[in-house]
């Protein structure tokens, strides 16, 4: 993360840093005194996948974090009140169709950037 911030700050240009920076509304289970674990889980279960793009590198696109583990997506999103109290106002069914379309879209995300990093990988080799 210290890294993205270096390149974004000594590049001439514009930079953006995109973060996972939930607020008190989120209702994060145990309050935000936990955030950093958080915000590892967040990676971990492939709702938030650190990445950064240096147009002035060889290889630009960088992927930082390990490969998620999609299985405890809608955990997480259950540490949350604005997620954890879905089953309570649209029924559990319901909300678990909601649960599973988003760890689906979190998975199609990160694999499509797997795919950019691939491509950008086999022109750089050649």
């Amino acid at each position: 993360t210290f890294k993205a911030f270096k390149e974004a700050e000594s590049y001439k240009g514009p930079s953006i840093i995109i973060a996972y920076s939930p607020c008190l509304e989120h209702g994060i289970k145990g309050g935000l005194v936990n955030m950093p674990n958080v915000q590892k889980n967040a990676v971990a279960c492939g709702y938030t996948v650190l990445y950064r793009f240096d147009p002035r590198l060889e290889k630009p696109l960088q992927i930082d974090s390990r490969t998620p583990d999609f299985s405890k997506f809608t955990e997480f999103l259950l540490n949350e009140a604005r997620y954890f109290n879905l089953p309570k106002v649209l029924g559990q069914e319901e909300a678990d169709k909601l649960f599973e379309k988003a760890r689906k879209d979190a998975e199609k995300r990160y694999n499509r950037l797997l795919f950019k990093k691939r491509v950008q990988d086999e022109e750089t080799s050649e």
